[in-house]
């Protein structure tokens, strides 16, 4: 008989999540999780940026 699978970790700590902050475990832990992808400590791939890099038509003119 196959076993249950356990049930979801919080993805910072590894400890089991609360409800009221899943799939976190403590404001804590989803607070750290908000600052890393405001600190850009997440990356999501996307095509290359050009050496120059990005255009903007906002302040010019």
């Amino acid at each position: 008989m196959p076993s249950k699978p356990d049930r979801k970790r919080c993805p910072i700590c590894d400890k089991p999540p609360s409800d009221e902050h899943a799939p976190f475990c403590s404001r804590g832990c989803k607070d750290r999780d908000l600052l890393k992808w405001l600190g850009e400590g997440y990356r999501i791939p996307g095509p290359p940026v050009p050496p120059g890099g990005v255009d903007s038509e906002e302040g010019e003119g």
